[in-house]
């Protein structure tokens, strides 16, 4: 009996490492859980979907049913628990759980304990290497059940900013701030620094311009007076040609017959457009009205008459739909027909600005997601550039200086500098270097308030370290994505004062640019007509406005923000797939921005080294429908929803401190019950059946972000709506 139950242990081990880490080039839509193996010798072993039990920093704790069919015998129920390490990919929508320790087992229906501890100690030392990549779908409704999960909330800035709204075309030109500008030696002209727009002055007869799409546009005065111009005045028009970013066709700007509406604004402010005369329809199961019309989440609530408007995550509200007539919202004062929009409706997409809802709460859970990579100690580097001497400003309240002439996070505490670019941490005893990776966050970056540019900083982390590389990692709020009031929105809402001295250097901006949700890849921007009146290549900064992902285009995302002719919600109709869950932070991994230093980020499953194992894993066929309780005892739900005990021990016999007491095992005392569901605590009950609801939403919303392309990896090497490859392979959810 030791001798087929140490044989179980290796199959078992061989089963799990080869399955999880040498079928990558093998895609099987139908492997699900869960998943068996049968040995030579005649062994099944099944294992079930994980239960999340403790998630913090970048280490996950659970447990996992488990089911050992000897040949000819009964099957014996089981449980272990496991303590890993994650390796996300946030683009591909998996996690990697490695590093895996099995930190205590439980198997009720053995009775020899010198068995079970030669078993469970075979276990701990041979699953060093387990690699078990899940669906972050299925992780992140299973975080549900993590108590104490902790969510960072933010006091963030939700003034209303200056909103227009317009029947008509339009395209709003935004400046940062007062106009500066800087005289081009070469052409004699003056261009419009703080902008990514084309805004240039001719100075000779003091005439500005602006170039958009196809067409041009002149007025005496920066700020109004804009009238379109057919003929451009030549040397303008070749200095626009000379640092023209691209040689894209505005093809949505090309259909129109007459030049928009021009608007410049030098603060926060938002366009609003609908087109022509607002067409209300009605919202099923509800008595709200939406505005079909328009490419903005307008809804009507017919009780108070006002109108809701969804920006960047948060909802402003109006009677006359007037410029200047709109007030912030608490997400708790939403009028509780919202919650009712049905999850096929052509606002369905509004769900997850909601608080309660199961899109809201999927973001929220999304929050606590890090991005993770790998850094080599020895090849990863900075460059730090200033304009002009180094120059450092406290931030009020902190013990934190910030540099502010420069285009990079540059912190000053406890006398030594912190360089932070594409989420890793470099130090230096001088501001301007000799810089080397950090392996540890200072405390003081906490303190940092939303109103500092610097802020987002906050949500960037140093996991662990060896002499070789530094595990790190960063959370959706480095690239502006915040909790608040129960749901998840855009940017703070804080205006940054940029730097101008030789150079200018933007910060990040909330408003101005539509930023949007949108179900097809999360957040987006879009500005105007379409994306051709953004973006020239004489601004070599102009990322720094959008944060480390940089510009994000609206129209790539599903939807072409701006006026169109016959408009249609086709971005709405997205959710009738059903909602891909947390898809808002998928987008750009900024690891990927690094030349230099990074080991691993990504597609984790291709960075770790392959098992060439002649081991074949199979879908077991079986539902996914066993559970274990925080004592380890074994349930199977039937399909009328009642949990029967499969284990023949409710207490544990023995239970197994591999990690944490040098494999010692201890024994507690038995008592005999009856497999069934007598004797069934309420709470015992209660903790199986959410975890039953979660593991459904998991598998739910991992099926939907799968066939729409999005997540689990792309089944036939497809490619996202966002421009994303979702190539590779079908592995292990």
């Amino acid at each position: 009996m030791q001798n087929k139950i140490s044989s179980l242990g290796v199959l078992l081990f061989i089963f799990l490492l080869g399955s999880f880490t040498s079928n990558a080039d093998e895609p099987d839509p139908k492997l699900s859980w869960p998943i068996e193996i049968e040995s030579e010798g005649g062994f099944v072993t099944t294992l079930y979907q994980p239960q999340l039990e403790s998630f913090e920093a970048n280490i996950l704790e659970g447990r996992m049913a488990v089911t050992i069919k000897p040949k000819d015998k009964k099957i014996i129920f089981g449980a272990v628990w496991f303590k890993a390490r994650m390796a996300t990919d946030l683009d591909n929508r998996t996690v990697l759980l490695e590093k895996m320790d099995i930190i205590k087992t439980h198997f009720p229906d053995m009775v020899d304990e010198e068995k079970i501890s030669k078993f469970s100690k075979l276990l701990s030392a041979e699953i060093e290497s387990w690699n078990l990549e899940m669906s972050l779908d299925r992780i992140l409704a299973s975080l549900n059940e993590v108590e104490n999960l902790k969510q960072l909330s933010d006091e963030i800035n939700n003034d209303p900013p200056a909103i227009y709204f317009r029947t008509t075309p339009a395209v709003m030109v935004m400046i940062d701030g007062n106009p500066i500008l800087k005289k081009d030696e070469d052409s004699g002209l003056e261009y419009v620094v703080n902008t990514p727009f084309f805004i240039v002055k001719e100075t000779e007869k003091e005439t500005y311009y602006i170039n958009g799409g196809p067409f041009w546009y002149t007025s005496k005065e920066i700020l109004n007076g804009w009238e379109e111009t057919k003929k451009p005045p030549s040397n303008v028009k070749k200095f626009a040609e000379k640092y023209a970013e691209g040689k894209e066709t505005d093809s949505v700007a090309q259909s129109y017959t007459e030049a928009p509406e021009l608007i410049v604004e030098t603060k926060a402010a938002e366009l609003v457009q609908v087109d022509g005369e607002i067409d209300y329809k009605p919202i099923d199961s509800t008595t709200l009205l939406y505005v079909s019309n328009t490419e903005s989440d307008i809804i009507m609530d017919i009780n108070s008459q006002n109108h809701y408007l969804l920006l960047a995550g948060r909802w402003y509200y109006s009677k006359s739909l007037k410029d200047g007539d709109w007030k912030f919202s608490e997400p708790d004062d939403l009028p509780a027909e919202f919650e009712k929009i049905p999850n096929d409706s052509e606002m369905a997409s509004v769900r997850s600005g909601i608080p309660g809802t199961p899109e809201a709460q999927t973001a929220l859970l999304e929050q606590s997601i890090p991005q993770t990579a790998t850094i080599d100690r020895k090849t990863a580097t900075v460059e730090v550039k200033y304009d002009g001497n180094p120059k450092f400003e406290k931030i009020e309240g902190t013990d934190v200086s910030y540099a502010v002439n420069t285009d990079k996070t540059v912190l000053l505490i406890k006398n030594i500098y912190y360089a932070i670019e594409d989420a890793v941490w470099f130090m230096s005893e001088k501001a301007t270097g000799p810089w080397e990776v950090c392996v540890v966050r200072p405390d003081e970056v906490d303190q940092i308030p939303p109103a500092s540019s610097v802020y987002n900083v906050k949500y960037t982390y140093i996991y662990e370290s060896t002499p070789e590389v530094v595990y790190v990692g960063y959370l959706p709020g480095y690239t502006y994505s915040y909790v608040y009031g129960g749901v998840v929105v855009y940017g703070t809402g804080y205006y940054y004062r940029p730097w101008y001295g030789y150079y200018y250097y933007p910060r990040p901006v909330t408003w101005g640019y539509g930023v949007h949700y949108s179900p097809y890849g999360g957040w987006g921007f879009s500005v105007g007509i379409s994306y051709g009146w953004i973006g020239w290549g004489f601004h070599p900064y102009r990322r720094a406005y959008w944060g480390p992902r940089g510009y994000h285009r609206g129209y790539r995302h599903g939807y072409n923000r701006g006026y169109q002719h016959g408009y249609n919600r086709g971005y709405s109709r997205g959710a009738k797939a059903g909602y891909v869950a947390g898809s808002r932070n998928s987008n750009r991994n900024v690891y990927n921005n690094r030349s230099n230093g990074v080991k691993q980020t990504g597609n984790v499953r291709n960075a770790q080294a392959s098992n060439n194992m002649n081991i074949k894993a199979r879908a077991s066929g079986k539902s996914n429908n066993m559970y274990t309780d925080k004592k380890g005892n074994v349930y199977q739900r039937d399909q009328k929803g009642n949990f029967q005990n499969r284990s023949n021990r409710q207490q544990p016999s023995s239970t197994q401190q591999l990690k944490q007491s040098q494999n010692r095992s201890t024994t507690g005392t038995t008592q005999q019950r009856s497999r069934g569901s007598s004797g069934m605590s309420s709470q015992q009950k209660q903790n199986l059946n959410r975890s039953y609801q979660n593991r459904s939403t998991g598998t739910q919303n991992y099926n939907r972000s799968s066939s729409s392309g999005y997540g689990g990896g792309s089944r036939s090497g497809g490619s996202r709506p966002s421009g994303g490859s979702r190539g590779g392979s079908s592995r292990r959810r």
